[in-house]
């Protein structure tokens, strides 16, 4: 038998690698300052918020749920961690008590999901609507901008590692803090287990209760991560901070597991950077954000259908129908 000289799974690293530099030499044949140093580096700053909010619902759909709740919930800890910040209190304590909010909405969800079975679907859309109403309680609405130039917040995007914002290093922590935690742990090995099968994965002694409502708490958590990203960017508070997470972070979870074959921290990482390179050369380009967004949807479509198992199931079956195995002759003596 012969046997591959390349480790298994770099195929499709490989056509990743390739398809990041066509579509990088596209975007620079149009507009050169593409590969500028300037644009890499807002690139990975612009990919540090998308990464985050991705990382945590990446937990949820490995366990096979949904989460439409992290906007909401991102824009709920941003009006705390700004309403905090306009009041005087210390940096770092605002941005706990923001985790602390998120994780608070994301022990809801893992409850309400977990433990008394509601559907995710709509009990997520439910508290992301709650948590984006009560973050208009702060001030009505209205932007919230006192004392952010003196709180630090703004240091978290201007600071530089060779060249780079040191959050784009931050997200490369999480997530090799995470790639450990889910490849090399028995805990991670259990988060699989739930997701791929959970009635096997209970009777062989993992609470897949108790790991699905982990992971709604570590998805509320990362989109307060991400949205004070975007705090230390814009520099203000608003009730839409968490708008824009959704989209690129469902689309970075899905084309990910299209590309590597299936969901993962890595696969996540990879979708988040080409979803975001994406964006930014449209953005460099000119193209209205309608037509950006509808791209991005289109991305998030496929992904959706090149993950579904029953979609691949259905796509074989029908190759296999139009396009028979050749069958050896019998030998005849």
């Amino acid at each position: 038998m012969h046997k591959s000289l390349l480790p298994a799974g770099s195929g499709r690293l490989i056509a990743f690698v390739a398809l990041v530099a066509v579509l990088a030499g596209a975007f620079a044949l149009y507009e050169p300052r593409f590969l500028s140093s300037q644009n890499l580096s807002a690139v990975t700053r612009h990919m540090a918020a998308n990464g985050l909010a991705a990382l945590g619902l990446t937990f949820v759909i490995i366990v096979r749920k949904f989460d439409l709740s992290f906007a909401g919930t991102a824009s709920f800890a941003a009006m705390t961690i700004g309403f905090l910040i306009a009041n005087g209190f210390d940096l770092w304590f605002c941005i706990l008590v923001g985790l602390a909010a998120g994780a608070a909405v994301g022990a809801v969800n893992g409850l309400a999901v977990s433990y008394f079975r509601l559907p995710d679907i709509v009990t997520t859309i439910a508290t992301g609507s709650i948590a984006g109403g009560l973050a208009f309680l702060y001030s009505r609405g209205r932007t919230i901008f006192q004392n952010f130039m003196n709180s630090g917040i703004i240091d978290l995007n201007d600071a530089r590692i060779l060249g780079y914002s040191v959050s784009f290093f931050f997200l490369l922590l999480v997530y090799a803090l995470a790639w450990f935690f889910m490849s090399r742990t028995r805990y991670g090995a259990s988060f699989q287990a739930t997701g791929e099968n959970p009635v096997s994965a209970y009777f062989s002694g993992v609470p897949t209760k108790l790991y699905t409502f982990l992971a709604f708490v570590i998805c509320g958590m990362t989109s307060v991560l991400a949205v004070v990203l975007i705090l230390a960017e814009s520099g203000t508070a608003d009730t839409n901070e968490g708008a824009n997470l959704l989209m690129p972070a469902y689309a970075g979870v899905f084309l990910g597991a299209a590309l590597f074959g299936g969901t993962s921290v890595l696969a996540t990482l990879a979708g988040t950077f080409l979803i975001t390179m994406l964006l930014d050369g449209f953005s460099l380009l000119g193209v209205p954000y309608y037509y950006s967004d509808g791209v991005v949807s289109a991305i998030l479509l496929a992904g959706v259908l090149l993950f579904d198992a029953r979609v691949r199931a259905m796509v074989t079956d029908l190759s296999a129908f139009l396009m028979p195995p050749a069958r050896s002759e019998e030998k005849r003596p």
